[in-house]
């Protein structure tokens, strides 16, 4: 038995490493050699609605917003939407309003959680296409005329629900950031570039996404007693045959967590999210029209497993050193080895990203301490949210999963 979770340890890594890196070399081939932006005239375009969702984020909602209002974009509007904070975040917001005209303000007096937060902005928005941004979130200018293409243009199906942008660091000032930096690169970058040939996604990037309205109202929305609404909305879509898009040329600049404290709550809300959506939709198996799902699934189920038997590993390890004063042989040479195939995946992540950003090639020397840090973290948050996350099969879909105020990073 010891050695088929050895195996497992080793194997699932290194093949999943190879095909991350394998797909996204076809999808920069295919999809994005073209750097002009779409061809789409501005009379075209269609009206979006771009939400922002907040709570407690006096510090940082002023900069999104006014960012947000210079977009090359004709037709669009803003809309923030403040979920029951605690802080002066409504009157950062009022404090702003005349000078941005596109600028809508909804003020919800108790948390109830960003799922929530974004239906309500869905209510009372008037575009046809829904932007859902973060609070820390800085547009890149012709962000949306790179998205709203995949679904108007000709070529383009009405079968388009979702279209995910490009996540981009801003705070690197710090060793937990700079691992951050590459981590997205890889986790952002290869994974979803590789999901998209497969055809599916496992989760759009809650920090940038376009929506097709009708799409959302078709699925009902957002499932408000999900901790992560991203991961939720994906799979809802998806279930309903709505096709999601990435779009790696659509840059947000995002802040991160830079305290283990900030890092750990983060994580362990993912972690906890990606339980949950595998919980509630296991139901995929009984019909064979979701078959395209099915490796997303279980390559997310492997995921899980994979932490829990490394956590495992390491007790037992920790465990022998104790009481023998050696490490096991086996424990040695799979750690040895996942480190190479990490640094070779980041370097390949890297070497694609290299093409919006020059000297991102730099980072990659910080990446040696990923798996030292990430992968010990991985293991225990997936143990430490498995028991919230079972609770998904008892609780009932109205209730609302609030949120905490997110570590933003140390002040710029």
């Amino acid at each position: 038995m010891e050695n088929i979770f050895v195996l497992f340890l080793f194997y699932y890594p290194l093949v999943m490493g190879i095909l991350w890196v394998a797909g996204s070399f076809i999808y920069f081939k295919r999809k994005e050699q073209k750097h002009s932006l779409p061809e789409a005239p501005a009379q075209d375009l269609p009206f979006v609605s771009i939400l922002i969702p907040a709570y407690n984020e006096e510090e940082t909602i002023a900069e999104t917003v006014r960012y947000a209002s210079n977009l090359n974009y004709p037709h669009y509007e803003i809309i923030v939407i403040n979920d029951g904070s605690k802080d002066n975040t409504l009157n950062a917001m009022e404090s702003i309003r005349d000078l941005y005209p596109k600028l809508r303000i909804v003020d919800i007096k108790q948390n109830k959680g960003k799922a929530n937060a974004l239906k309500q902005g869905v209510l009372v928005s008037k575009g046809e296409f829904i932007a859902a941004i973060d609070s820390d979130a800085i547009l890149e200018p012709d962000a949306l005329r790179y998205m709203i293409p995949h679904f108007v243009t000709p070529q383009n199906s009405e079968r388009v629900g979702a279209v995910t942008g490009n996540p981009r660091i801003r705070n690197r000032s710090t060793l937990l950031s700079k691992i951050q930096l590459a981590e997205y690169a890889s986790i952002i970058g290869l994974i979803k570039r590789t999901q998209r040939i497969v055809g599916k996604v496992m989760t759009v990037s809650g920090v940038f996404v376009v929506f097709r309205k009708k799409a959302l109202l078709d699925v009902g929305l957002w499932d408000t007693d999900l901790i992560t609404d991203d991961i939720g909305i994906t799979w809802k879509l998806q279930r309903r045959f709505w096709d999601i898009r990435y779009e790696p040329k659509a840059f947000c600049w995002m802040l991160v967590p830079e305290t283990f404290k900030g890092l750990w709550k983060q994580r362990a809300r993912w972690a906890q999210g990606g339980i949950e959506v595998v919980l509630r939709h296991w139901g995929i198996f009984l019909d064979w029209r979701q078959r395209r799902l099915y490796p997303v699934y279980i390559e997310q189920v492997l995921s899980i497993l994979w932490a829990l038997v490394w956590f495992i590993i390491s007790i037992l390890t920790i465990w022998n050193v104790i009481q023998h004063h050696t490490v096991s042989t086996p424990f040695l040479w799979i750690g040895y080895y996942l480190s190479i195939i990490s640094i070779f995946q980041f370097f390949v992540a890297l070497f694609i990203e290299r093409h919006y950003e020059k000297n991102i090639l730099k980072y990659l020397i910080w990446t040696i301490w990923y798996p030292l840090i990430y992968w010990h973290i991985g293991a225990l948050l997936v143990v430490f949210s498995l028991p919230k996350a079972l609770k998904i099969l008892k609780k009932s879909k109205n209730e609302y999963a609030t949120w905490d105020s997110p570590d933003r990073g140390l002040p710029l």
